[in-house]
């Protein structure tokens, strides 16, 4: 049997993974090879753009799914405390002094987890006197309370020489230093709508060929030639669930942008069309945000290719996206004229350059 390796029974990781990067993964990978239970802590006031609690949450749950992760804000500190029938603390302000923060560390740790930690791991100088008040802390509770130690990993940053203010400056230039699951989330999704024979799919194509990148394919579409045009009620929902998934699949990947053939908005559509009914899941996924929107207009001949129906159908269809997105309040950009007119629109909006291996 190999013996156990292991230094500490206890170990605790606080940061505000904003975003998780993989400075953040080496640290918390070090501080579980060397310790027998390990709690992940995280919370940030204000949350800093792109990395709302909701992500951070969502970010560890993927990267660390087998350890205790706790992310906070204030509408899940409140919860919490009224779960364990406890008052809570003010969740401290980025910028608030040392002890508060540790204090509150402290809290958490005695009230929310249970749990007295017997390491912290850092990356920085700050932390030999983080676990110097936290002992303190715990002291006050208990008289025999041991040192709690401070284990220091990559502070000259040179194992991963990045820091989580140039990723919330740069993502796409430093996405390296992200996991692809991480990454995908600063992704841009921009979706093209219109009717059928709009030119969605050709332009998707082009799009992501000029930004480098990837589109996700209308999978509506291909489960109906899949079915030789026959699809269920029950196929609606499924779609709609397919389609986001396909894109989150392809996000992780994506340069920057990923372009969208349509969206559960399409399905949503198609299925009071077919069905005069929806799911309300279904309903709820059309309310699906992205980056940008983009209409494309039926400004040219209607191509039959064999599934679509007619020209006046399109133009419902048209009628249809204008009304939903104005009563939604989404913002979007009607694009006219043939194909190349159309990315040169994209790329104005996106205020993106072509791939350099396509200008």
């Amino acid at each position: 049997m190999l013996p156990d390796t292991k230094i500490f029974k206890r170990g605790l990781v606080v940061g505000k993974f904003s975003p998780l990067h993989l400075g953040h993964e080496h640290l918390i990978s070090q501080a579980e090879a060397e310790c027998d239970e390990l709690v992940l802590l995280s919370w940030s006031k204000p949350e800093l753009p792109g990395c709302e609690s909701n992500r951070r949450r969502n970010w560890l749950q993927k990267r660390f799914a087998h350890l205790p992760a706790l992310v906070l804000d204030d509408h899940a500190l409140q919860q919490l405390a009224q779960d364990h029938s406890i008052n809570a603390p003010r969740l401290p302000d980025n910028d608030a002094p040392d002890t508060e923060s540790r204090h509150f560390v402290g809290w958490v740790c005695e009230k929310l987890l249970h749990y007295r930690p017997d390491v912290i791991f850092t990356s920085e100088d700050y932390g030999d006197g983080f676990a110097e008040e936290l002992t303190r802390y715990f002291l006050e509770r208990e008289n025999d309370t041991p040192k709690i130690v401070h284990r220091c990993v990559d502070k000259a940053r040179q194992i991963v020489p990045i820091s989580g203010t140039a990723l919330r400056q740069d993502p796409h230039t430093l996405s390296a230093f992200l996991a692809p699951e991480v990454y995908a989330d600063f992704v841009e999704r921009i979706v093209l709508l219109g009717g059928e024979s709009t030119g969605k799919t050709t332009l998707a194509a082009a799009l992501a060929k000029v930004l480098n990148t990837h589109w996700a394919a209308e999978y509506g579409r291909e489960l109906w030639e899949a079915q030789n045009g026959h699809l269920q009620y029950s196929d609606m929902l499924h779609i709609a669930q397919k389609q986001i998934a396909r894109e989150e699949t392809l996000a992780a990947s994506a340069r920057r942008f990923l372009v969208c053939d349509s969206s559960p908005l399409t399905t949503y559509f198609y299925s009071l069309v077919m069905f005069e009914r929806a799911e309300p899941e279904l309903v709820q996924l059309a309310e699906r945000p992205y980056a940008q929107v983009f209409l494309c207009a039926a400004d040219f001949e209607f191509v039959q290719d064999g599934t679509r129906r007619n020209n006046e159908f399109r133009l419902t269809q048209q009628r249809w996206y204008q009304q939903q997105l104005a009563a939604r309040g989404t913002p979007y950009t009607l694009l006219q004229g043939n194909v190349e007119q159309r990315v040169q629109h994209v790329l104005m909006v996106l205020d993106a350059p072509r791939s350099p291996n396509l200008a």
